[in-house]
């Protein structure tokens, strides 16, 4: 099943902290067993790969629950209901979600950012909805994915703007940035053009050297089919090659697939859509223009001895 988003987990976790004090591994485990969530789901991890999604969506749920005044941390990690929190569940709610907890005037407080007032830019309910049933981080996430597919669909246009010569050299550029090869001088080197064997480049493996790789870019419109990975197998036979890199701009034909992953010399396919994601990754072609920090409460620097 999917992983509840955060406002479903508030109730179950009210409930859970009936019965007094509890840590934050004991409540994780209750409701986890609650949703019926299985080992593979308790492993998924929100897309910046910094957080289990699901002890993240538990960790924000609390943090409303507490700027409510419903539940309290008497030590790290460890949770309780307030008198509030109590009062609140004798009247046995079906749901606690944002709407119940705008009820009290803290919240509404936390809300605005300390403010008098909470501004909403929401068009409709329905949007506002849907925006408050997403964690902070929820969004953060969302707006990186369509920041990063923007930027990748804009280095896909600009690459195959390139002259050949040109996209040569950033395959290059990009396989010494992934960490091929050792100064950037002798690392590598572009060895020809069309007509040289179907080789583009050579680049060392490592920085001793004990291997290389040899590389084939081609800047394309239409996809690269099965002919054009088996010449290139064959001008890695004649150079008695055992690894290439076969990089477009474009895309692979499934037999393209199919015939690098049945021969025995190992042909690694590159797609336009993965050579723009490396750039990115490896930081080829892009520049960073706005960084943010996104801090928490360091609990060693409030610890008492």
């Amino acid at each position: 099943m999917p992983i509840p988003d955060f406002q479903s987990i508030m109730l179950p976790l009210l409930k859970d902290l009936e019965a007094g004090e509890r840590t934050g591994r004991d409540t994780q485990a209750a409701l986890a067993s609650q949703f019926g969530l299985t080992s593979d789901e308790l492993a998924q991890r929100i897309p910046s790969g910094t957080a289990f999604l699901f002890a993240n969506r538990i960790g924000w749920a609390k943090t409303h629950l507490k700027a409510a005044g419903l539940i309290e941390a008497p030590a790290r990690s460890v949770y309780r209901l307030t008198p509030r929190g109590r009062e609140l569940l004798t009247t046995k709610p079906t749901f606690v979600n944002l709407s119940v907890l705008r009820r009290f005037p803290e919240y509404n407080a936390f809300r605005a950012g300390g403010s008098s007032s909470e501004s909403t830019t929401a068009a409709t309910p329905e949007l506002s909805e849907a925006l408050e049933r997403r964690t902070p981080d929820d969004l953060i996430d969302e707006g990186y994915r369509l920041a990063r597919a923007a930027l990748a669909a804009e280095l896909r246009e600009r690459i195959q703007a390139m002259s050949p010569a040109g996209f040569e050299q950033l395959v290059i550029d990009l396989l010494t940035a992934m960490g091929y090869g050792g100064a950037y001088e002798d690392a590598a080197r572009v060895v020809g053009r069309s007509g040289d064997e179907g080789i583009d480049g050579v680049i060392k493996e490592d920085r001793l050297g004990l291997d290389t790789i040899y590389v084939q870019a081609k800047r394309w419109q239409s996809s690269v089919g099965r002919p054009e990975i088996q010449r290139f197998a064959g001008a890695l036979q004649g150079q008695r090659a055992r690894k290439g890199v076969f990089i477009t701009s474009s895309a692979f034909s499934a037999d393209a697939h199919k015939y690098a992953a049945s021969i025995q010399t190992t042909i690694v396919l590159l797609d336009g859509a993965t050579l723009a994601e490396l750039m990115i990754d490896h930081g080829v072609g892009v520049a960073t223009t706005k960084r943010i920090d996104i801090k928490r409460v360091d609990s060693d620097y409030f610890a008492e001895e």
